[in-house]
């Protein structure tokens, strides 16, 4: 199921399912900027990441002693949301933990995430509650796709990302099993610009670390932005399926990260990883605008 919100600049589908941005469109152009879940180059548009952000060591995490499989970016993408609210401009979604989740995840919790519309701009606010009577570790991300080109116009290449740093930026690579594997490489931006290149996302995604950034842009040929990410998040991913030609880019703040080759410690020992104590509350958010 289907749920729209709208106001004069922005129409917004979210679907029920994952609780999952699917669709924005600007009404006065009648543009698309999210990607259409296309199977062909990816069936997804913008998954919520929990309770893990990325994939883990042996695809399992070890807490109290016992390992936990677990899929690449955790369950609640899969997972159908209850809607708890709906002005029309304002939309709140629900999970819960249940057994199926206690399989997988040994905590109760509940997750809780809206999306609001502010003119030009869309907010998607997380909430995470710790129900559970011990120490709650999590990570919690966003992977929303965007059009790239932009309403067909022109080749990826002819595109550029901006930040808001003006010195290069450093990032991770990932392994075949999308692990994090040869740090420190260098994403040269020339003052905060960069053209998309045609190999950018050969090896998988770009993980940029430790807060060089908090705002992404995708700019047209001209070098306008068309759209903007802000966060806070400590860390952010750049993706695009590995030499598909895909006419889109993931632009992903974070609050986790996929584990080192190296890894060896626990569930608590993740690098990014967030915990709650018995009843508290996690609540961040990041926001979409189009220019």
């Amino acid at each position: 199921m289907q749920t729209i919100l709208e106001n004069d600049v922005l129409k917004v589908t979210i679907n029920r399912f994952g609780a999952e941005l699917s669709s924005m469109i600007k009404k006065e152009t009648g543009v698309e900027y999210i990607w259409d879940a296309d199977e062909r180059f990816w069936k997804r548009s913008a998954p919520v990441l929990f309770p893990i952000v990325g994939s883990l060591k042996n695809k399992a995490f070890l807490y109290d002693g016992k390992s936990y499989p677990m899929g690449q970016h955790g369950f609640a993408r899969d997972m159908e949301f209850s809607l708890v609210s709906n002005n029309g401009k304002e939309a709140w979604f629900s999970l819960s933990s249940d057994d199926s989740t206690y399989e997988k995840y040994p905590f109760a919790f509940s997750l809780e995430i809206g999306y609001v519309l502010l003119e030009n701009t869309l907010k998607v606010i997380w909430k995470v509650v710790n129900e559970d009577d011990k120490v709650m570790h999590f990570s919690i991300g966003g992977h929303p796709a965007f059009m790239c080109p932009l309403n067909g116009e022109g080749a990826q290449t002819d595109y550029y990302l901006a930040f808001d740093a003006k010195e290069d930026l450093t990032y991770s690579k990932l392994s075949e099993n999308g692990l994090v594997y040869k740090k420190d490489n260098v994403l040269a931006t020339n003052g905060g610009k960069m053209k998309v290149t045609e190999h950018l996302f050969d090896e998988d995604a770009l993980v940029i670390e430790g807060n060089q950034a908090h705002e992404v842009c995708l700019c047209n040929p001209d070098g306008d932005a068309y759209l903007t990410v802000a966060f806070d998040a400590p860390l952010f991913g750049l993706w695009s399926p590995a030499k598909k030609c895909a006419p889109f880019i993931c632009i992903e703040p974070w609050y986790g990260r996929c584990d080192d080759e190296a890894f060896t410690g626990t569930l608590e020992q993740r690098e990014y990883g967030q915990s709650l104590d018995v009843g508290a509350q996690f609540e961040v958010s990041y926001t979409i605008a189009i220019n």
